[in-house]
C-alpha cells in the first residue's frame, strides 16, 4: 500500500471519527436543551429555576443571578446559530428570563449592582463583591439585542459593560469591598478573563464595537498572561497586581479548568488579532501545562484545585471531578485544534470527551439532573446538572 494511499485512509478514519463525535455531542446537545425547556421555566414569576434534581424536580426556588444570566445568553445563542432551536418557544422563554433580569437583578436601581441570589419573586438575598453577576447579566442582554433587534437591550448591555471597566480600571469602591491593611492586593485571573470574553461577545460582528474595546482586550490579555510564573512553568490563579506570585496558598493555588478556560478566551482573542505566535503560546502555557499537571494519572479527570508546590490544597474538594473544567478543556482542545490543525490537540479532546461522557452523561442516560460532580475516582456525589452544559455541548456541532 503506497504511503498515499495510507495517509488517505487515515484522514478518512479521523474524519469518520469527528464526524461520531459531532452527531453523538449534537444528541446530548438536544436532550439537554429539551431538560430545561421542560423543567426550568418559572410560568408564575419568569426567570428560571436551577436547582433541579435527576427528575426535574426542583428542590430549591432561589435564583442565582449568574445562572440566570447564563440561560438566556444560552437560549438566544442557540436560536442565533443553530436552525434546529430557531423556534419561538426557545425566543420566549430567553425573552421572559432577560425581563425577568431587567426587573429584579439590580439591587438598587439606578444603580448598576446585581444581586448575586434573588428570591422566587425576585427579591434580592445576597450580593457578592465581584463583577460576576454583572458579567453574566451584560452576556444576556447583548445576545437578546443580537437576536430580537430590540435597542433597550443592548442600551443596557452597553451601560452595565461601561460600569464594570469603572470597577475594574478605575474605582472598585462601588463594589464593596474593603482593602483591608493586612490583605494582599491580590489579582484572580477570573477578572480580566470575564473582561476579555465581553471584549469578544460585544466584537463579534460587529467592528465598531470591536475598535472601541481593542485597547481592553490587549490589556485584558497582558492581565491573564502574566498569570504565567515560575519560568513558565506553572498557571497561578493569584498574582499580585504588578504580576508576581503571592506567598503563601493563595499564591501557590491552581485551578487546571479556569486556566483552560482562560486559554480558550486567549485563543479567540489571538484569531481576532491574527497572532499566530500568541495563539501557539497560549495552546504550550494555558491549554498543554495546566492538562498535564491536573489529568489525573490513576482514575483519570481533572482535579478541581490544585497546589503548585504539590502540598495539599486548603480546599477539600480539590480532588472532585466537576462537570465545567471538562466542558473548558474539551471547548480548548477543540478551539486549539481548530486554529492549528495540531492532532495533538484533537486527541486531547477525545481524551476528554470519553472521560466525560463515560463518568458524566453516559451514567445519566436520559435523566440528565445528575452528574455535575463527581469523586476522584468518578462515582457520582451531587445530583444536578450544571445549567451552562450546554456551552460545551455546543461547541463542534455544526448548524
Amino acid at each position: 500500500m503506497s504511503r498515499g494511499l495510507q495517509a488517505r485512509q487515515a484522514m478518512e478514519k479521523e474524519r469518520a471519527t469527528v464526524q461520531a463525535w459531532k452527531e453523538r455531542v449534537g444528541q446530548e446537545l438536544d436532550r439537554v436543551v429539551a431538560f430545561w425547556m421542560e423543567h426550568s421555566h418559572d410560568q408564575d414569576y419568569g426567570g428560571f429555576f436551577t436547582c433541579l434534581g435527576r427528575d426535574g424536580r426542583v428542590y430549591d426556588d432561589l435564583k442565582y443571578v449568574w445562572l440566570q444570566g447564563r440561560q438566556v445568553w444560552m437560549y438566544c445563542r442557540l436560536y442565533r446559530k443553530f436552525q434546529r432551536f430557531r423556534h419561538s418557544a426557545l425566543l420566549d422563554s430567553a425573552k421572559a428570563g432577560g425581563e425577568f433580569l431587567l426587573r429584579y437583578a439590580r439591587v438598587a436601581p439606578p444603580g448598576k449592582k446585581c444581586a448575586f441570589v434573588l428570591t422566587r419573586d425576585g427579591r434580592p438575598v445576597k450580593v457578592q463583591r465581584t463583577i460576576f453577576s454583572e458579567c453574566f447579566y451584560t452576556m444576556a442582554m447583548n445576545e437578546l439585542w443580537r437576536v430580537t433587534g430590540e435597542v433597550h437591550y443592548q442600551s443596557e448591555a452597553l451601560e452595565m459593560m461601561d460600569q464594570i471597566i469603572r470597577w475594574v480600571r478605575e474605582d472598585p469602591s462601588g463594589l464593596g469591598r474593603p482593602q483591608l491593611p493586612g490583605s494582599p492586593a491580590a489579582e484572580p485571573m477570573a477578572v480580566p478573563m470575564m473582561l476579555l470574553n465581553l471584549v469578544e461577545q460585544f466584537g463579534e460582528a460587529d467592528e465598531e464595537l470591536a475598535g472601541r474595546y481593542a485597547e481592553l482586550g490587549d490589556w485584558c490579555a497582558r492581565r491573564i498572561l502574566q498569570h504565567i510564573q515560575r519560568d513558565g512553568q506553572a498557571v497561578l490563579e493569584n498574582v499580585s497586581e504588578d504580576g508576581e506570585e503571592l506567598p503563601g496558598c493563595l499564591g501557590r493555588h491552581q485551578n487546571p479548568g479556569h486556566a483552560l478556560e482562560a486559554g480558550w478566551f486567549l485563543l479567540r482573542h489571538a484569531a481576532r488579532k491574527g497572532d499566530p505566535e500568541l495563539r501557539a503560546h497560549v495552546v504550550d502555557k494555558f491549554l498543554l501545562l495546566p492538562f498535564r499537571s491536573g489529568w489525573d494519572p490513576e482514575h483519570g479527570g481533572l482535579f478541581y484545585f490544585q497546589d503548585a508546590d504539590n502540598l495539599c490544597p486548603t480546599q477539600l474538594e480539590w480532588a472532585m471531578k466537576l462537570w465545567w473544567p471538562h466542558s473548558e478543556a474539551m471547548i480548548a482542545f477543540l478551539m486549539g485544534y481548530s486554529d492549528s490543525g495540531d492532532p495533538a490537540l484533537l486527541q486531547l479532546f477525545y481524551q476528554v470527551a470519553e472521560y466525560t461522557f463515560r463518568q458524566v452523561s453516559a451514567a445519566c442516560s436520559s435523566q440528565l439532573g445528575c452528574g455535575g460532580e463527581a469523586g476522584r475516582q468518578g462515582q457520582a456525589c451531587l445530583g444536578q446538572w450544571e445549567e451552562v452544559a450546554g456551552r460545551a455541548l455546543g461547541v463542534g456541532v455544526g448548524a
